[in-house]
């Protein structure tokens, strides 16, 4: 299932497919689409919680997005959500009307050499479709159409697995499962848009369903990887759920933060934390809509975010719903 979401493309105001796909393959008692393109369930549990809980994951990936074609048939463009121009020069990608394309800039033998010791701004690159002329360019990939990874998906290791889009569509998949199974409580679930520019989609999504308590279900930057060491870290892969205390957009709910970690530890969860200030997600809009909101971010540690390539552990991905799941209960009667 998830290799399935993964697969699908949505960037920031083209969730259509993610949205359909997630209708399609959950059993709720409510679901209808907000007007900025949320998709908004209700789940009725075998308890009616005493605060109303609501749990939100984000639809959208980062892409890019055609801006202009040259007479000679190659496309220039702009990002859509953060990505770091070293992940897109020489990738393939697949446009929105099914067209393959690949980024490319000046071939390194073409370079001087201060251009060689730089990383080219995202301006000077370009989308190569096989095109010979602006008419031709436009016909296959009108201007403000978008652009995404085109890569694979496959696990390896000992229980990893990589593949575009795993933020956020991990936390699509998780409260996809808590939706199918029977749970204790009553509960909303947002799968909300536009994450990427901006948490927008949550903004609304809050205000329309104004929960007490919100779970934001996520994955985060991990950097345990070579040549890193201590704090700089962040997180690590293996080693469970992550649960936040501060970002870059929101100042956590101090006794949330608490709740989740006890009743991690209580329940033989693995759990971490975060040991760098930074990043950011849907709690922003949705801890501070209407008169505020009690709010967590359950993560899932996820290296080389906002890539082709984004890496997790299954393992890492059972811990968050399964914290996920025990929160509901946790916080039902607070």
């Amino acid at each position: 299932m998830l290799r399935k979401l993964c697969e699908l493309n949505g960037a920031s105001g083209d969730e259509s497919r993610v949205r359909e796909f997630i209708k399609d393959n959950i059993i709720a008692d409510e679901v209808y689409t907000d007007n900025v393109g949320n998709l908004i369930v209700f789940k009725k549990g075998r308890k009616t919680p005493k605060n109303k809980i609501m749990f939100a994951a984000h639809m959208d990936e980062v892409g890019l997005m055609i801006t202009y074609a040259e007479e000679d048939g190659f496309l220039r463009f702009g990002a859509v959500g953060g990505i770091d121009t070293s992940v897109i020069i020489g990738r393939g990608f697949r446009l929105e009307s099914g067209a393959y394309a690949v980024c490319s800039t000046k071939a390194i033998h073409q370079q001087n050499k201060d251009e060689r010791k730089s990383m080219p701004e995202i301006s000077e690159l370009y989308l190569d479709i096989g095109a010979n002329s602006r008419e031709e360019a436009e016909s296959i990939a009108p201007l403000g159409s978008y652009a995404y990874f085109d890569a694979d998906y496959f696990e390896f290791g000992d229980g990893y697995l990589k593949g575009k889009a795993i933020d956020d569509r991990a936390g699509c998949l998780v409260l996809m499962d808590i939706i199918n199974k029977t749970p204790e409580y009553d509960a909303w679930y947002a799968f909300t848009v536009r994450e990427e520019i901006g948490t927008r989609g949550a903004s609304a999504a809050a205000f329309g369903i104004a929960p007490d308590i919100a779970f934001v279900i996520e994955t985060t930057t991990a950097c345990d990887i070579a040549g890193v060491s201590g704090a700089k870290k962040v997180c690590e892969l293996g080693k469970g759920a992550v649960v936040s205390y501060m970002d870059n957009g929101t100042l956590y709910d101090r006794d949330m933060y608490s709740l989740a970690m006890n009743t991690a530890n209580e329940n033989n969860i693995p759990v971490q934390t975060k040991t760098v200030i930074a990043g950011g997600n849907d709690s922003r809009a949705i801890s501070v809509s209407r008169s505020g909101v009690r709010t967590c971010a359950i993560s899932v540690p996820c290296r080389y975010l906002h890539s082709p390539s984004c890496v997790i552990k299954l393992s890492d991905l059972d811990a968050v719903e399964r914290l996920s799941e025990k929160m509901l209960s946790a916080a039902a009667e607070i």
